[in-house]
């Protein structure tokens, strides 16, 4: 099968994986030379620099780029728009808005957190895929609370990853 075969969907999950296998080694490989502290503060900066920048090339992707947001309708455009490019299948987590200025997620198993109990870290793991969100929603200019409130891994107390953000427009 040549490139040109793959649908945008196989391409998608293609290019996501290889995204998040190259990030779960960089995170490895910060982890062995300097240890889950300063992997997980390195991570946390990375995200941070990262969101900034595909947040910005997302909105202008999908002809948001002048779009501020606002309201909660505008939110929720952007949000289902972040995660139509960067959630791929295998992630298997679901969001959704229960109520007006709420985004509920709900995660059974988290393909970073089973990577973090491979390499024996997931106590001290902070989780960088809810502080990404946090991190878009702080570009954008979006106040918001999260509940529950942690750095570590919420599969570490919990069957599943769920909580609630809730907004303040």
């Amino acid at each position: 099968m040549t490139f040109d075969k793959l649908s945008k969907q196989e391409l998608k999950e293609l290019l996501i994986k290889c995204w998040m296998t190259h990030d779960g080694m960089w995170f490895y490989h910060c982890f062995l030379e300097f240890g889950i502290d300063t992997a997980n503060k390195l991570n946390k900066e990375a995200i941070k620099s990262l969101s900034a920048i595909e947040v910005q090339r997302i909105k202008k992707a999908m002809g948001m780029e002048k779009e501020r947001i606002e309201t909660f309708e505008q939110l929720k455009k952007m949000v289902n728009a972040v995660f139509s490019v960067v959630k791929g299948d295998f992630m298997d987590f679901e969001y959704n808005f229960p109520s007006e200025n709420c985004l509920h997620w709900e995660q059974k198993k988290c393909f970073a957190h089973e990577g973090m109990k491979r390499i024996g870290v997931s106590e001290k793991y902070e989780c960088g895929l809810l502080y990404r969100v946090q991190c878009w929603l702080d570009i954008l200019g979006v106040k918001y609370s999260i509940n529950p409130q942690t750095d570590t891994c919420i599969l570490n107390s919990c069957e599943k990853c769920s909580g609630d953000f809730v907004f303040y427009f």
